[in-house]
């Protein structure tokens, strides 16, 4: 028992008066870094308000789900860019509608693009968890960034530096929207969907003179293929099922086959046309 005790208390002397360890280690025990894969995981804070988590490398990163990533709110708005949103308000007000006057300075510029990386994180975290409409709020919102900088940046470098991401963050807000619409059963809704990103990409791809690389892409391609997948949950029209077998059955030189099928595209369209006439 004394040993014990002598033990305890060599132990509470060491400790004593040292402040709780910072070292986030048990945090992240079980929890390994898997290079080329998105780690993410939610998880309840101390607030009691749920968090993402990315694992990284070297750490985690922690993130608010709503709101700035980090939980700040400069100058009392949820974001910076909010903040100049209304200061760009503000201004119009102040001067009959016009924007004449207002700008963004380079350092105004870093600082919103810092911001932006913070929401592409969390876009990115969302976006592995499927919960899709944070990612179309987060990819919306990083678009109005770019909007922002492309109009009022005094300098030319910050009106253009973040628009080789417009491309991907258009992508990965249809995507997040086409999928909203696809779990809803809305088929034909997310195909408009896809069909609107695809337009403004193609949109900024001949802004900057590079129509051809609009169908290499790889925004484009993801799209395309999303597409494709969604084409395959709407209901198949008979008359398309049976064209369809006609095409393969001449492909492959199964001719009777083929013109059985030919009669049966026939007779259903008589068929129709008969109910047409009735009606």
């Amino acid at each position: 028992m004394s040993d014990e005790r002598t033990s305890k208390d060599s132990h509470k002397e060491k400790t004593e008066g040292r402040s709780p360890s910072k070292d986030i280690t048990p945090v992240l025990r079980g929890w390994d870094y898997e290079p080329g894969t998105i780690n993410v995981r939610k998880v309840s804070g101390l607030d009691g308000s749920p968090k993402l988590q990315m694992r990284q490398d070297l750490g985690l990163l922690q993130m608010e789900m709503s709101g700035r990533p980090d939980g700040r709110r400069p100058h009392g708005y949820e974001s910076l860019l909010e903040y100049f949103e209304n200061q760009l308000a503000d201004h119009r007000r102040r001067h009959s509608g016009s924007e004449d006057g207002f700008h963004l300075s380079r350092s105004q510029c870093q600082s919103l693009r810092d911001e932006a990386m913070m929401y592409y994180w969390r876009y990115l975290s969302l976006f592995v968890l499927e919960d899709f409409t944070g990612v179309v709020r987060d990819t919306a919102r990083n678009i109005r960034v770019l909007d922002l900088c492309g109009k009022f940046a005094i300098d030319e470098q910050d009106q253009l530096v973040l628009e080789q991401y417009r491309p991907y963050i258009v992508m990965m807000n249809t995507r997040a929207q086409a999928s909203l619409e696809t779990s809803e059963k809305r088929h034909a809704d997310a195909l408009h969907t896809i069909d609107a990103g695809l337009s403004r990409i193609r949109a900024f791809f001949e802004r900057f003179g590079q129509e051809d690389a609009y169908g290499q892409a790889n925004e484009v391609r993801v799209l395309k293929r999303l597409a494709r997948e969604i084409r395959k949950k709407l209901p198949v029209n008979p008359l398309e099922r049976l064209e369809r077998k006609l095409e393969r059955a001449v492909r492959d030189e199964r001719y009777e086959e083929a013109a059985r099928i030919r009669d049966r595209i026939s007779d259903m369209k008589t068929s129709r046309a008969s109910k047409k006439e009735i009606r």
